[in-house]
């Protein structure tokens, strides 16, 4: 035990003298920045999503309860929350944290989102949307899993990375439309054999467009059994139509 103690005195002094002789920089402009790798200017350009949908928290142009799709066509969760939307400069962010292998830029994001004020009732468990482990080779981690991670320490709810499964590889999203995103993701998630699941809970990813992928989670979910399924994304995009 004393042992271990001075191993982390002597780290905590080593970053502490790290950060004195080379102080952090902005990911964003260069700038001196915060323990959030972010400066003050770049940090309160992000952009709130404080003008969205009640139900599925899509960015909305003037203040209304919901959206025109959910007012079509209720998703299948329960509550969304997506505190961020997606652009200048969290999509820049966020671009280089998914593929270009920025994990300091994740922690950045993951930074911020810990910073905003959760919804309530808080859930039983986070799990995030998973991989195929084809592209969990080539990209080496799930972002929606590093990013669950520390907001979940922050909250106190643990996550399950391992509850779903995707079963099969799916084309990437980007450059589909609503409904070709509902069929490329038509069962291509699982529950696993051994999870044991709450009966609330959230699924977690990094950006919500459509809400495809995480429409095909939950629904996977309910299946299973479990009772209330929030949808959490770090930042909402407008929908693809």
């Amino acid at each position: 035990m004393a042992v271990n103690r001075i191993t982390a005195l002597a780290v905590d002094g080593m970053r502490r003298l790290e950060r004195l002789l080379l102080p952090p920089r902005c990911l964003l402009c260069g700038a001196a920045a915060g323990d959030d790798a972010l400066c003050t200017a770049c940090r309160n350009e992000l952009p709130r999503n404080a003008l969205c949908c009640a139900r599925c928290a899509e960015p909305l142009a003037q203040p209304a309860p919901l959206c025109g799709q959910c007012l079509r066509r209720a998703p299948p969760w329960d509550a969304a929350w997506a505190p961020f939307r997606y652009a200048w400069p969290l999509d820049a962010l966020d671009a280089r944290f998914k593929f270009g292998a920025d994990l300091a830029a994740g922690r950045a994001l993951a930074a911020q989102w810990r910073a905003q004020p959760p919804p309530g009732p808080l859930p039983a468990a986070l799990i995030p949307v998973p991989l195929h482990v084809s592209r969990l080779r080539r990209r080496g981690y799930n972002q929606a899993l590093e990013l669950a991670r520390p907001l979940g320490r922050a909250l106190g709810v643990p996550v399950l990375p391992a509850a779903l499964l995707r079963t099969r590889a799916t084309a990437a999203q980007t450059e589909l439309d609503r409904a070709a995103r509902r069929r490329n993701v038509r069962g291509a998630f699982a529950v696993a054999r051994a999870a044991s699941l709450p009966a609330h809970v959230v699924v977690l990813d990094d950006v919500m467009t459509t809400g495809a992928t995480v429409a095909e989670c939950v629904r996977v979910l309910k299946r299973a059994g479990v009772v209330r399924v929030d949808v959490w994304a770090l930042a909402r995009a407008p929908a693809r139509r």
